[in-house]
């Protein structure tokens, strides 16, 4: 093309989290593809705090994960603690959550970055985006029927490249921004505020006034970090130490055991006192949220220390988590007390908090201000209504957290590919993923904070867990070309293997003498003498049922099965690393991840049949289309806001229809009946 500098087929803005996702699909599947950044020594920079996952948030890295990303390597290969959260509740909830090396994080995924061929980095600032038309042949927006006759020629806005401040102009097929808070950023910390993208980073000011003039809807969004402390001047013998997991769980499904397995830190729990509650409460007309100084909207489930004293003044203590960021470093991350109050507060909240009052702080806590795009100018590849060609993803669509950021980067990454080569796009269904969840709410109901992933959004929680995220969505990784072949191999070879263990457990009858082994392993335990004898009763009435039967019984896991399962069927964990045994003697982590997968498959049978049939009939729902021609203002008997409301949003489906917020079920049937009769009047034209 004439004009431009250089030639891409996309251009990725931004090498945070989303970015990094997006530049990654975007190359793996053939295109020849630019990732932009301000500094290229802050490529997948933690602002905040340096791990990865937690509730519902690891769902979204094992879902990245079987997709093809490569957040979940990442982590597995930097990981300083691991932790399973929520073990003590059902197997939909597990969620895995690492505390991560910070600097080792940019510096492995920048390694894997620059490995990639077809990718290309480069240091520079993109001003503004540039945008031509396109003739389209369409009667999309023609009140007359669609007929080979009068099909008319119109024109849409598409996009043809970027702009560089040095003037340098770029050319690309799809351009994807994934700015995260350098939107207009600005920096608040007490009475002092200045203009920045993250602390000591200059903000994206030319491209945010250029995304404005576009006539993309926007909105103002706030966020915070804590301080950070000097671990050396902390007395950790007032804490109590909180440990990682004996035997991590990896993140990707191609880990089979973290990089730090055998050295993994602790992280120590402080809590706040009736002498740091009493500092706030004196200074909090200081913070700049409550001086009037910031009128933008927090996120409402990571709040400032603050908003915590002020909201919850019958609550005498706020637990405090203090997380190394790395292993060559003595920074702390004080988890729980982001906020944006003054230094000298800060210090004095310290102070307040015994083992922390002689502690040095290397770095204040901020809250930054930063603009975010209305999420319903989106179509659900996350491709933006307005201007073909143009993705946006991460915490510029109203997001808030590394892991939500990542989940769109990857999708809006293979969408922009998709529409580069001329294939159909991929859109998940919301029964499939939380990343479609997560799209499908912000799309449907926009966000007026900083949208946060929670396992409670899911209507089919039990349907989509940490163990089977990949059997929901490699096949589709697969498809768009982001699996390899010996990843697929190996992927299809699990498969095979939960397959045959399940039948296993099916037809394996449990006998006396292996009951006789179960119990004798229960004995062995460390548990209370009631609950074994509990258990060994459960275990000697079942002989003679099947193993999946005896594994139906609540008491009973698949781990007490083992034996069993060695007994009956000699040579069936001779696999390689099923011979090996962790430190403790139990079973490798990859091995034990498949057993409970298997286990939860059989323990919850009865409850997984009513979600499948659930899914379908929220399948037909979401099948039902409503068509691109379809007129809400004809629909008599719809209200004018919700009018404006379909009009604005322009659901794809009925399903989605129905999520939009204020949208009632009786105007989803109304919608439903007047599909018809609109199509019958566009026929009877036709006809005429």
């Amino acid at each position: 093309m004439q004009g431009f500098n250089e030639h891409f087929d996309v251009v990725v803005v931004g090498a945070g989290h989303a970015g990094c996702e997006a530049a990654m699909a975007a190359a793996r599947m053939g295109l020849k593809t630019a990732l932009f950044t301000l500094n290229v020594d802050l490529i997948a920079q933690m602002s905040c705090n340096p791990a990865i996952g937690g509730i519902a948030k690891g769902h979204l890295v094992r879902e990245v994960d079987a997709l093809g990303g490569i957040m979940g390597e990442v982590t597995d290969a930097v990981g300083i603690q691991f932790r399973l959260l929520n073990t003590s509740r059902g197997p939909a909830v597990w969620s895995p959550r690492a505390q991560c090396d910070k600097q080792a994080y940019r510096l492995k995924m920048r390694e894997v970055l620059e490995s990639q061929p077809n990718l290309r980095i480069k240091q520079a600032e993109v001003a503004d985006v540039i945008v031509g038309q396109l003739p389209v042949a369409s009667s999309r927006f023609s009140e007359e029927p669609a007929s080979t006759e009068n099909r008319k020629l119109r024109t849409e806005n598409c996009i043809r490249g970027v702009l560089l401040r040095d003037g340098r102009r770029v050319s690309a097929g799809a351009v994807i921004i994934t700015t995260g808070t350098f939107l207009n950023g600005l920096i608040h910390c007490g009475e002092q505020q200045y203009p920045a993208g993250r602390s000591g980073e200059p903000p994206a000011v030319l491209l945010g006034e250029a995304l404005k003039k576009l006539g993309l809807r926007g909105c103002r969004l706030k966020t915070g970090t804590p301080p950070r402390l000097d671990g050396r001047t902390i007395d950790w013998s007032k804490f109590e130490v909180q440990p990682g997991d004996e035997d991590p769980t990896p993140f990707s499904f191609r880990t089979k055991r973290v990089a730090h397995h055998d050295k993994q830190v602790p992280c120590y729990i402080a809590f706040t006192t009736e002498e740091t509650h009493r500092v706030i409460r004196e200074n909090v007309h200081r913070s700049p949220m409550y001086s009037g100084q910031i009128q933008s909207i927090g996120p409402r489930y990571c709040p400032s220390i603050e908003d915590k004293i002020v909201k919850f003044p019958d609550k005498l203590t706020h637990q405090l988590f203090l997380e190394p960021e790395g292993l060559n470093t003595h920074e702390i991350y004080v988890n729980g007390m982001s906020t944006s109050l003054p230094i000298d507060v800060q210090l004095a909240i310290l102070k307040s908090i015994p083992g922390l009052d002689t502690a040095e702080m290397m770095r204040p806590g901020y809250a930054i201000e930063y603009d975010s795009i209305d999420p319903t100018e989106l179509n659900r590849t996350l491709e933006t209504k307005k201007i073909a060609g143009l993705f946006l993803a991460g915490q510029i669509n109203g997001t808030s957290g590394y892991e939500e950021a990542a989940c769109q980067g990857i999708m809006a990454g293979i969408n922009a590919a998709l529409k580069v080569k001329n294939e159909a796009p991929l859109v998940l269904d919301r029964t499939e993923a939380y990343t479609a969840i997560l799209i499908d709410d912000l799309i449907s109901k926009g966000t007026n904070e900083p949208y946060r992933m929670f396992t409670s959004r899911a209507e089919f929680r039990l349907h989509l867990r940490i163990d089977n995220a990949d059997r929901r969505l490699t096949p589709h990784g697969r498809r768009v070309g982001l699996i390899s072949d010996e990843a697929w191999r190996e992927f299809e070879a699990k498969q095979k293997r939960l397959d045959e263990m399940k039948q296993l457990l099916e037809k394996t009858r449990l006998t006396g003498v292996v009951a006789e082994k179960i119990s004798a392993e229960l004995n062995s335990g460390e548990r209370s003498g009631a609950a074994v004898s509990t258990q060994e009763g459960s275990v000697s009435s079942a002989i003679g049922s099947t193993l999946a039967q005896v594994l139906k019984r609540p008491e009973i896991t698949i781990e007490q099965l083992v034996p069993a399962l060695r007994e009956s069927v000699p040579g069936f964990f001779e696999r390689g690393a099923e011979q090996q045994v962790t430190a403790n003697g139990h079973l490798p982590s990859d091995v034990r991840n498949e057993l409970k997968s298997v286990e939860t498959e059989i323990k919850y049978a009865g409850y997984l049949d009513q979600q499948e049939r659930a899914i379908e009939r929220l399948k037909k729902a979401e099948q039902r289309r409503i068509p691109e021609w379809f007129s809400y203002r004809d629909v008599s008997g719809l209200s004018r806001e919700m009018q404006e409301k379909l009009t604005k949003v322009t659901p794809q489906t009925l399903g989605q229809a129905s999520r939009i917020p204020g949208v009632t079920p009786a105007a989803v049937s109304l919608i439903n009946v007047y599909i018809e009769i609109q199509g019958r009047r566009r026929e009877q034209a036709a006809a005429l």
